[in-house]
């Protein structure tokens, strides 16, 4: 039996089944995650709550970079706050710009989620001093850090999650996240140590047209969805390492 815990982002409720149904350990609970996730809607959370898995939703209120105003902080905390009422068992956060976390900001978010579970999301991979942001991360409460070593895959950043692994020891968890598949992942924890893993383990379930042509409701693209058999494919990497 494997001890690597198992986790997958999600953004819609087909997704949300099906990676309950295939026995995951924990879900990140997102919309738009062709823009690398965004907050969830309230309808969506509720739904997220009745299911037996743990779920955390991330808190993000747009795309782009994570250098948030006043304004979208007290956004962000209000979203928190849903999180709670509605039942969720945690919260995905992230501030920061310019090379470091956004301690001001980051302090507001935890506070707010106070008996939440609280994952760092990958504006870890953006920072300067990975070490200092372990550091604060750690002094913060916060049980988990999202990261793929700053590099395009966890792959990739194999080295620097190992690094990461290493100088956060027992005091909080370093999640590997990134192009992560049924070929790769024993590797990936065999290189680097981590006992959690992240991925949306999705495929193009059809493509669609725009909605209505030349009026810019919508764009053309293929729809996704998280694959049943690819998470399944994961798990048995896992176990039998």
């Amino acid at each position: 039996m494997s001890t690597i815990s198992l986790e997958v982002c999600v953004d819609n409720l087909v997704s949300l089944q099906t990676a309950a149904n295939a026995g995951v350990d924990r879900i990140e609970l997102c919309s738009a995650l062709e823009l690398g996730g965004l907050t969830p809607s309230a309808g969506f959370m509720m739904a997220a709550a009745e299911i037996a898995v743990p779920v955390h939703a991330l808190i993000r209120p747009r795309s782009g970079d994570f250098d948030y105003s006043r304004d979208e902080v007290e956004q962000m905390i209000d979203d928190v706050q849903a999180c709670r009422e509605v039942g969720l068992a945690g919260v995905v956060i992230g501030a920061g710009a310019g090379g470091w976390l956004d301690e001001t900001s980051m302090e507001a978010l935890v506070e707010a989620a106070g008996g939440l579970s609280i994952t760092l999301h990958r504006v870890f991979d953006l920072v300067d001093d990975k070490v200092l942001a372990i550091d604060i991360a750690a002094d913060l409460g916060i049980a988990r850090i999202l990261t793929s070593g700053g590099a395009s895959s966890a792959l990739a950043g194999a080295e620097e999650i190992r690094l990461c692994v290493e100088h956060a020891q027992d005091r909080l968890s370093v999640m590997a996240g990134g192009g992560i598949n049924a070929g790769n992942v024993a590797t990936i924890v065999e290189q680097t140590g981590v006992r959690d893993v992240h991925g949306s383990f999705s495929q193009a379930t059809r493509h669609y047209e725009p909605a209505v042509p030349g009026l810019g409701f919508s764009a053309g693209e293929s729809l996704f969805a998280t694959d049943h058999d690819a998470i399944r494919a994961v798990r048995d990497a896992l176990n039998s390492r």
